[in-house]
């Protein structure tokens, strides 16, 4: 990758937070004042933004938009119907292989929101372990993706699970119409934008 290319992304990233992190009033009593508006504009411009890099040069493998494992493959969609990957690392020691919907996976991973007024680096709603992370000793979680055990894992989260290989570090962009959607759950707002920095431990077949 060029490094004006890296610049450019970088600076287009930055405004993206400084836009979703500015769109509120200063003095509004909301915290996540016209959320819906700030989270779609966010996704759109930076899932359109890395599709114009991807048809630029469809040999770039730091970027991804991958669309959700529950619709068809074969056939262009709207912005909320994929996920947006940054890909920050890997593992080349690691055994290959990508889970699929029956296996069960074993993930460290720090989910946030989108930046607020009172969290600037975006509210952290999950996360299996505290940073900086360490291989020997941060926590790990471990989900069926299929939902055999109970576990309702939402869309976007399913589909960055069955494209990672064992030992990807992947910094993963949901829209909210794949993850939580319409509707608050727990501390996490309707029309939430997740951001997942997330690392597939291990996977198996139970």
């Amino acid at each position: 990758m060029k490094k004006h290319q890296i610049i450019t992304l970088a600076m287009m990233l930055l405004s993206l937070l400084t836009a979703a992190s500015c769109s509120e009033e200063d003095n509004t009593e909301y915290e996540f004042a016209n959320w819906q508006t700030v989270n779609d504009d966010y996704f759109n411009r930076l899932s359109d933004s890395v599709k114009t890099l991807l048809s630029a040069d469809p040999s770039r493998t730091d970027w991804k938009r991958i669309r959700t494992w529950s619709k068809a493959q074969d056939e262009e969609g709207p912005n909320s119907d994929y996920i947006i990957v940054h890909v920050l690392g890997n593992d080349p020691d690691a055994e290959p292989g990508i889970p699929i919907y029956t296996d069960t996976v074993s993930v460290s991973y720090i989910g946030r929101l989108l930046p607020s007024p009172s969290y600037p680096a975006g509210y952290v709603f999950d996360q299996t372990y505290m940073e900086p992370y360490d291989k020997e000793v941060s926590g790990t979680a471990k989900f069926a993706i299929g939902n055999s055990t109970g576990n309702n894992l939402v869309d976007g989260f399913a589909t960055a699970l069955q494209n990672m290989q064992r030992g990807d570090h992947w910094e993963v962009y949901i829209p909210y119409q794949l993850g939580y959607g319409t509707t608050e759950s727990g501390t996490i707002p309707a029309y939430s934008t997740l951001i997942f920095d997330m690392r597939l431990v291990d996977f198996w077949n139970p």
